[in-house]
């Protein structure tokens, strides 16, 4: 990805207002097949309901809203059939386990969550105060460790800087509770609004070249709206800006299970494979970009570019 592109998206407006639309840039699945009667049935185990994440995804932090924790954690699993390793599904799928009292399947949620994206407060914090409640006071407390350390290198300065006070203040009150103090209420949900917002702002640092402070906004966007491909694809980017590949790749190709045909992700991890040197699989992803841009498109002709002449001067 470079800055032509990323101006071009900027400009456009096209990737905000795919965020408006959830689910729009998902490529289209099978289904409903053009013939009548049982010849244009597959078998049960071929038909089996391919859920859209973003959409599954919202509809669970609406019922986390109402309190329906059952119906918030069908919707998380949907999700995650589709995208397991979204950190972001698990998280809130741990979140409404815990809503309706399944303490050990929420902590084991939280788990897999920081497996996925150590680097999550929300997750740290509720898997810390999870351990505590299920009488694992000796890990919590390892998890508090992380967090005050977390903390202390931050300092005041950091943009996560509020959110690390708060999460060492939740972990220490659930470690060491007032007497007749009762817990705080986790913030469980993110308002679309905020998250348009954030997007937005990752776009324009990442445009700034401050690519740290993008993944903070990129962060939060996909707290409101989840495993969508626009988001994932440019937390692929920042991380691939500050050198991380396998963490680009692993984003990239997050975006790309959930939607296949997603000409941006395509094209940036094709760019990823020729900084790597994998030019017969950067040449895979602009055969898929021919393919799906049939009469033509700039993420073919960037990476066309990349084959050609290698990555652009920085």
């Amino acid at each position: 990805m470079n800055t032509q592109a990323l101006s071009r998206a900027t400009l456009a407006g096209a990737a905000l207002s795919l965020l408006l639309t959830p689910g729009a840039a998902l490529a289209s699945g099978g289904g409903g097949g053009g013939g009548g009667g049982m010849g244009g049935m597959g078998m049960p185990s071929m038909s089996a309901p391919a859920y859209d994440p973003v959409i599954e995804y919202q509809k669970g932090q609406d019922a986390l809203q109402l309190g329906k924790f059952r119906d918030a954690e069908n919707h998380f699993d949907n999700a995650l059939s589709v995208d397991p390793k979204n950190a972001d599904t698990l998280f809130m799928y741990g979140m409404a386990k815990a809503g309706h009292g399944d303490l050990k399947g929420a902590a084991h949620a939280y788990e897999k969550s920081l497996k996925i994206d150590p680097n999550q407060i929300p997750a740290r914090r509720e898997y810390a105060v999870a351990l505590v409640k299920t009488g694992q006071a000796d890990k919590a407390q390892a998890q508090f460790a992380i967090l005050k350390d977390r903390a202390t290198a931050c300092g005041d300065t950091c943009p996560e800087a509020a959110d690390l006070k708060a999460a060492v203040a939740a972990v220490q009150a659930a470690l060491a509770p007032a007497p007749g103090a009762a817990p705080a209420p986790a913030s469980l949900l993110i308002d679309p609004k905020a998250g348009d917002s954030a997007y937005v702002e990752a776009v324009r640092l990442i445009n700034d070249h401050r690519y740290q402070d993008a993944l903070v906004a990129l962060d939060k966007a996909r707290a409101a709206f989840g495993p969508h491909p626009d988001v994932l694809t440019y937390t692929g980017y920042a991380w691939r800006k500050l050198g991380q590949y396998d963490k680009a790749e692993f984003y990239y190709r997050e975006a790309l299970g959930v939607a296949p045909n997603h000409v941006g992700a395509t094209e940036y991890y094709g760019e990823l494979m020729v900084i790597r040197g994998d030019l017969p699989g950067a040449r895979k992803m602009l055969a898929k970009l021919d393919s799906v841009c049939t009469f033509g498109c700039v993420e073919s002709e960037d990476l066309r570019r990349w084959i050609e002449n290698g990555p652009p001067a920085a």
